[in-house]
């Protein structure tokens, strides 16, 4: 317990410094984290049950949160389940939407801040799993605060033939004509229909778990996204691990392919 307490002091020092040093210097509008590395941190932390690994990231995510909005973070994307983690057989997969239904719930709870949107291929959801999200996250509309977009159920590519998609049926419901807007289609037309409108100008894109792909996330928005691969597992991810990831955004020259 004393060894406890020593290291929670000695890490509330770094963040001070760490906050010092980050001062005046450029910072993210936008971070999407992908919540990597779940069941491995509970296999190496000797749990059986490697469900544990994922209460345990749901409840970290809480903290994210509050970590960026002292930070001044003013948008953040949550990567919790992608459409390819769907196909998991079910007594996988049910227990993890649970667990993802549960912290979509905390983080909406009336005493925490921040305005929650729900984005992917929620069709693909079991129905009491997609109802509860989006009445958990329409509670918060109006709210104001850090905007927060949930990605359950995501897929970069998915997203994009979406926005195609809907394009299209926009355009054509209002009895355009198709042929002209696929002459006419640009660039905007998928940027106005991603899933989450406000959130195509990601600035900085964190994985943690030390896998260095972004396995189609964000495939739309990280064009001139900044990158950060961070080894550490989810569950043990700190504040000082987001502090050092904005230090290392903070150092890099954005060209924007310029």
């Amino acid at each position: 317990m004393a060894w406890k307490a020593l290291r929670s002091a000695l890490e509330a020092i770094y963040v001070r410094r760490l906050n010092r040093k980050l001062e005046g210097l450029p910072r993210p509008r936008h971070v999407a984290i992908m919540l990597d590395g779940n069941r491995r941190w509970a296999r190496g932390a000797g749990h059986q049950d490697v469900r544990e690994g994922y209460r345990v990231g749901g409840a970290k995510v809480t903290d994210f949160l509050h970590w960026c909005t002292d930070a001044g973070i003013k948008h953040v994307t949550l990567w919790m389940l992608s459409d390819d983690n769907l196909h998991r057989p079910a007594d996988q997969l049910g227990p993890l939407l649970d667990i993802i239904e549960e912290t979509v719930q905390r983080i909406c709870a009336p005493e925490e801040p921040g305005e929650i949107e729900i984005i992917g291929a929620l069709d693909l959801l079991p129905g009491n799993t997609a109802r509860v999200l989006k009445e958990a996250a329409a509670g918060t509309h109006g709210r104001g605060g850090l905007k927060v977009d949930v990605a359950v159920g995501y897929g970069g590519r998915r997203e994009i033939v979406d926005a195609v998609k809907a394009a299209f049926d926009k355009h054509m419901s209002a009895g355009g004509d198709p042929r002209e807007l696929a002459a006419d289609f640009d660039l905007e037309h998928i940027t106005d229909n991603l899933y989450s409108p406000a959130g195509h100008d990601t600035d900085f894109i964190i994985r943690t778990s030390g896998e260095q792909r972004l396995s189609g996330f964000l495939l739309w928005q990280s064009a001139y996204a900044e990158v950060h691969f961070v080894d550490v597992l989810w569950p043990a991810f700190r504040q000082i691990d987001l502090l050092r990831a904005l230090r290392s955004y903070a150092a890099r020259d954005r060209r924007y392919g310029r």
